[in-house]
């Protein structure tokens, strides 16, 4: 990413989730644990689906896409945080904050259709059951997947461009702990109105149409799992969505907090609280639930360490 023509701001100073001193270091150590246990818990996800055999279906084949999304989401963000807290100033150059953002845009994008195409493939599973190796082809969900990265891909680019052409002057210092869009349109002294409405417009594409695919998926899941007549059928049927439900409430609740919210009655600390829970605790919590929720993971992973301790 090159700098602006217009922009004279050459740095931003980052203000970070506290201005009290004495929070700093514990505040490293509590995200440096998160930010371990994100990277063994969503690469021990991706390493399980690849070498279990057990685990070579559509849903795995989509989690193992959501653990990849997520591990970026949280590199984007947490070394660059882990620095600040050390650091005496929090300063992020220019070309450095617009490369975050595009990034970060990426892989908030890319999870939200991510979470949308995995709760279709559970409608399928559950609705269509016997159609379900004919529906879920592998081609049709590395279409699937290619297509949530080219819708990922479309929002960085158009949001990172609008923001490269707005023209900061002299406020440099973004009320967040990375750059994001909210934070950084309070900065600039051109007029923004065409990036607050591509921010409102894809937000809204991007938050309310994987919810409303979710929902309907989950909607026809429900009244399918209603007509189960064995007690047994339905507890397997609702196990099979429980994890997958935990994840999105979690995820679109604390991202429609942040970005659907009117701008007079949102607060930025307010943001930052609920942007931690999307960009840093979702990516560590997401093969916590799916490990710990499923069966068939438990299963795999037992097979795997029994095989790596004969070895």
């Amino acid at each position: 990413m090159l700098k602006g023509n217009l922009s004279e701001v050459t740095e931003f100073i980052l203000a970070g989730l506290t201005n009290k001193p004495e929070l700093q270091l514990p505040l490293f150590f509590i995200f440096l644990g998160i930010y371990v246990v994100t990277v063994v818990g969503n690469l021990g996800m991706i390493t399980l689906i690849l070498f279990s055999s057990h685990l070579q279906t559509p849903m795995y084949y989509f989690l193992s896409s959501l653990s990849f999304i997520d591990l970026c989401q949280s590199t984007v963000i947490i070394p660059k945080m882990l620095v600040n807290f050390l650091a005496m100033k929090n300063i992020i150059s220019y070309a450095e904050c617009m490369t975050q953002l595009y990034f970060f845009v990426i892989f908030a994008i890319a999870e939200c259709h991510m979470l949308a195409v995995m709760a279709y493939d559970r409608y399928v599973a559950i609705c269509n059951p016997l159609l379900y190796n004919v529906v879920m082809s592998y081609q049709l969900c590395s279409w699937m997947i290619f297509g949530v990265y080219i819708m990922a891909f479309i929002g960085a680019t158009t949001h990172t461009v609008c923001m490269l052409n707005v023209h900061f002057c002299k406020a440099n210092v973004i009320n967040h702990y990375f750059c994001d869009l909210f934070p950084l349109l309070e900065l600039p002294c051109s007029d923004t109105f065409i990036n607050e409405v591509v921010v409102l417009c894809f937000s809204v594409f991007n938050i309310f149409i994987p919810t409303l695919t979710i929902l309907s998926s989950y909607i026809f899941i429900i009244a399918s799992i209603l007509r189960i007549k064995s007690t047994e059928g339905r507890s397997k049927a609702f196990s099979t969505c429980s994890s997958h439900i935990s994840a999105v409430a979690i995820f679109f609740g604390s991202l429609a907090f942040m970005y659907l919210q009117p701008s007079s009655v949102s607060s930025m600390d307010q943001g930052k609280v609920s942007s931690v829970f999307y960009t840093i605790v979702v990516p560590m919590l997401n093969p916590l639930i799916y490990s710990l929720r499923n069966k068939d993971v438990k299963v795999a992973l037992n097979k795997f360490l029994e095989r790596k301790l004969l070895l």
